[in-house]
């Protein structure tokens, strides 16, 4: 049985236009894991490790996770407080975004070393985002910091997305500092590429994957979009393209998406490049529904396909 935490905030999101809202349960690093549950056997364990509050949005969410499969393992309940909220607006299938998020709960997922700790014993692979190391401060990020490198020491894999949000972090430098110290605690990265060239001036898909290497990343794919990702490993490099969609309906999530079909390709023995390809249809599937979240179906069918 594999045994994965994905580590990070899922906020409230709020989609649609004028009195048609609709509220859904969304995040960076929960979406990955959302698509993981979706792609791995039912018996494998997929835990979101945050920290949440006691309101009834906080318990919709947390029964919304338990009815799809997804659990919680050691995470905190804080007295009081509640999740963040988004709000997303669409011009044709791109997306923008207002947030609300200042006093999340999940900013205290590291508060406690011990229950964060024992959230990623025994793990197959352990999962956080730049948004992750962005939400939590001084020594909340440290502790996260040695929580993981904890459980790599005792054979976890560790996937990390650089996903780098600018409003999230007082300046480029505080970015570029937290994100390449992640980066020396993981395996895999999965970097996008436009993030990337936004914060350390890259100037292609390579110049990214050289970075990491350097970094000491042995596993790498840098996602451009629509464009083809680039797969770094021990072989070397190739060019994987894209599944092509003619008419997107919504972008949210979509690298999430990607992340997570590469990762449950990755833990179901595919290679690199056949985990590539599978990602980019989960992707695909992903653009093609409204919100970040698609049907666990619609995953597993472009997974396979």
């Amino acid at each position: 049985m594999r045994s994965i935490a994905s580590i990070g905030e899922c906020m409230l999101e709020l989609t649609g236009e004028d009195a048609d809202w609709r509220l859904a349960h969304s995040g960076d690093t929960f979406n990955v894991l959302w698509a993981m549950r979706a792609l791995l056997a039912s018996q494998d364990a997929t835990d979101y490790v945050s920290a949440f509050g006691d309101d009834a949005f906080s318990a919709q969410q947390l029964s919304f996770f338990a009815e799809n499969g997804i659990g919680t393992a050691a995470s905190p309940r804080i007295a009081g407080a509640r999740p963040g909220l988004y709000a997303i607006t669409l011009d044709g299938a791109e997306r923008s975004f207002t947030y609300w998020r200042a006093d999340a709960a999940a900013r205290k997922l590291a508060d406690d070393p011990a229950m964060l700790a024992k959230s990623l014993e025994n793990r197959s692979l352990v999962y956080f985002s730049g948004i992750t190391v962005a939400i939590l401060e001084g020594k909340a990020r440290q502790t996260l910091f040695d929580a993981v490198v904890a459980a790599r020491a005792a054979g976890s894999f560790v996937a990390f997305d650089p996903n780098y949000r600018p409003r999230l972090w007082p300046s480029q430098d505080a970015a570029r500092t937290a994100i390449e110290a992640a980066l020396t605690v993981a395996d895999i990265a999965l970097p996008t590429y436009p993030d990337e060239q936004a914060l350390f001036g890259d100037a292609s898909l390579e110049k990214t994957a050289e970075r990491l290497t350097h970094a000491g990343v042995r596993e790498i794919v840098v996602k451009d979009g629509s464009e083809p990702a680039l797969v770094l490993t021990e072989g070397g490099t190739q060019s994987v393209p894209a599944t092509h969609v003619a008419h997107p309906v919504d972008t949210t999530g979509a690298g999430d998406s990607f992340n997570g079909g590469y990762l449950a390709a990755r833990l179901l023995g595919h290679d690199p490049i056949e985990a590539a390809e599978r990602a980019h249809r989960v992707a695909a599937a992903v653009v093609q529904v409204r919100g970040a979240l698609a049907p666990f179906p619609a995953l597993k069918a472009a997974f396979e396909a």
